[in-house]
């Protein structure tokens, strides 16, 4: 579906951009955290925006700007985003802990498992009635989660939570960090383009990130052990969010909004957990086609780190709840979300 999709978007955009060069009427500078040259732009940014800019007939144009290029630190793009620096911004929701915190059910262990394009539709059909109210000041175009945070080690063989016992890992996001405090590690927050110096200068022992990432930034080239569970389950997840300015949004046409809108439609949040899956899987061969060995843990040894994990799901619910947010109620409806839409999404 989506080889066919982007063939024919990048047909019409040759038609519509040729016919069209001299009527782009909207310009929209898009700002994010990775490089040029990463799937996270090649196969799901680039043709996005070439979706929306053919939806529009060519009226639209949509600058990308990666790698921080327009400045600031990746922590900085919601804000970014919210004052009008920039136009759109896709970024990690926990670089910023605590503004999202519904969306957060999505990162819990035991609730995300192995199935990113269930957990996106999940969270589209969520969007509107339970998470929409905590994205003030920017329109929100799609939400997605990656396929899981696979466990990366230098040196340490892992088969049981004891043996990350005492370890530095890096997390983005504060989920994460009670993820490594339960397994009794010790969770050290950064963005993700900080992690090879990180590693080098031994501020960490290991990370937890997905495949992709990983490769995008050659850890291959540092580490020695990948770790995840059975039948691709992971430990935890993160969510990221592509969303506009709200002022620049409000100020648009209908005709121009509804071009946004058709390229941010459920499908394409459901398309965006097939990108992430495949290049996902082709990241992890790119680790062990580079000697980094995957340890993958038999379900009785991967039961042991869920039960040690499932105090997260626990702490969440109560802090949540503290702030007036039914937690259990987010958590069962999530978990029934994907759910459902695994039959679909398989």
């Amino acid at each position: 579906m989506r080889l066919i999709r982007h063939a024919a978007t990048l047909a019409f955009s040759t038609l519509a951009l040729g016919a069209a060069a001299h009527a782009q009427e909207h310009t929209f500078k898009l700002h994010h955290f990775l490089g040029a040259q990463t799937p996270s732009q090649t196969e799901m940014l680039e043709p996005w925006a070439r979706q929306v800019e053919a939806n529009s007939g060519g009226r639209i144009a949509i600058e990308i700007y990666p790698a921080m290029s327009l400045g600031g630190r990746p922590p900085e793009l919601i804000q970014q985003a919210r004052d009008g620096v920039v136009d759109i911004i896709w970024t990690v929701n926990g670089y910023t802990p605590g503004l999202f915190p519904r969306t957060e059910v999505m990162e819990l262990p035991t609730v995300f498992t192995n199935d990113p394009v269930a957990a996106n539709l999940a969270l589209h059909d969520m969007f509107d009635s339970d998470l929409a109210e905590e994205y003030q000041g920017v329109e929100v175009m799609f939400l997605h989660t990656h396929p899981g945070n696979a466990l990366y080690t230098l040196d340490s063989e892992v088969g049981t939570p004891a043996d990350v016992a005492g370890m530095n890992l890096r997390i983005p996001t504060r989920t994460g960090a009670w993820i490594i405090e339960a397994l009794g590690a010790n969770p050290v927050a950064m963005p993700v383009p900080e992690l090879p110096q990180s590693l080098s200068k031994g501020v960490v022992d290991g990370a937890f990130i997905p495949y992709e990432i990983g490769a995008a930034l050659k850890l291959q080239d540092q580490i020695g052990y990948v770790v995840e569970g059975p039948d691709d389950s992971k430990f935890g997840s993160t969510t990221f969010q592509v969303s506009m300015n709200k002022a620049r949004w409000d100020s648009l046409p209908p005709e121009i909004q509804k071009a946004f809108r058709d390229a941010s439609d459920r499908d394409w949040w459901g398309e965006v957990g097939e990108i992430w899956k495949a290049t996902d899987d082709a990241g992890l061969q790119t680790m062990t086609g580079a000697g980094v060995t995957l340890i993958e843990l038999d379900p009785e040894n991967y039961a042991a780190f869920e039960t040690q994990m499932q105090p997260v799901v626990d702490r969440w619910i109560e802090e949540v709840e503290a702030k007036g947010i039914d937690g259990a109620t987010l958590v069962e409806k999530a978990r029934a979300l994907i759910d459902e839409n695994t039959d679909t999404s398989m």
